[in-house]
């Protein structure tokens, strides 16, 4: 049986060729893919989220993080789908209309996953209507809304805005953040939440679907 623990260390050291290494000889022994990521993955990146609020760690090493979490879930994920395993949540994830920025939005993505969520990523400058289609045809419970620039912002209650208008809004949670993004504006803007940081991310997602 492979030591897993060394899978825990691989992510948290941000080593993606010892996390593939570790996650391929688990599936070979038979450990089942769930438990690779709930009682691994999901607490790997969670110890990661703490080294960067505590700022032992910083944008580099949580990115390197996030690349051993995702060389680990590519090897998984299918498996998951496979079983019929369900996710704790699934999040449309982009960078609203107009903003061209998504290094921070793909770190929020690669934290969520490792936290157990399925991310449909939509990538930058994503008009309301593709968020609104994405948590329609995936079946979404949280959409989370990233902006860098303060005159994008606006771009962020017009999608929410949109949610409303297409009756979605009481079953879909909206989350955002973005470097410019305050609570106060999230709360001017009817968002659910609002999150200073790819770690503190995960912790609002799993509060917004109830865990």
């Amino acid at each position: 049986m492979p030591d897993l623990d060394r899978l825990l260390l691989a992510v948290i050291d941000g080593n993606w060729k010892s996390a593939a290494a570790v996650t391929q000889a688990a599936i070979d022994a038979g450990v089942p893919p769930l438990t690779i990521v709930t009682d691994y993955l999901v607490r790997a990146m969670d110890e990661v989220g703490r080294r960067f609020k505590c700022e032992d760690y910083f944008v580099p090493e949580m990115l390197l993080s996030a690349r051993a979490m995702k060389a680990s879930m590519e090897i998984v994920r299918p498996l998951l789908i496979a079983s019929g395993a369900e996710p704790v949540g699934r999040v449309v994830i982009g960078t609203v209309k107009g903003d061209l920025h998504d290094i921070g939005k793909n770190l929020v993505a690669s934290m969520l996953e490792g936290g157990g969520f399925e991310v449909i990523d939509l990538g930058a400058d994503v008009a309301p209507e593709r968020f609104i289609a994405a948590a329609t045809e995936r079946r979404a419970n949280m959409v989370a809304l990233s902006a860098l620039l303060t005159v994008t912002m606006p771009s962020m209650k017009t999608t929410i805005e949109a949610f409303r208008s297409a009756g979605m809004r009481e079953s879909v949670k909206i989350m955002v953040g973005g470097a410019p993004v305050t609570q106060q504006y999230a709360e001017a803007i009817g968002a659910d939440g609002y999150s200073e940081s790819a770690g503190a991310a995960v912790a609002l997602a799993r509060q917004l679907v109830g865990l």
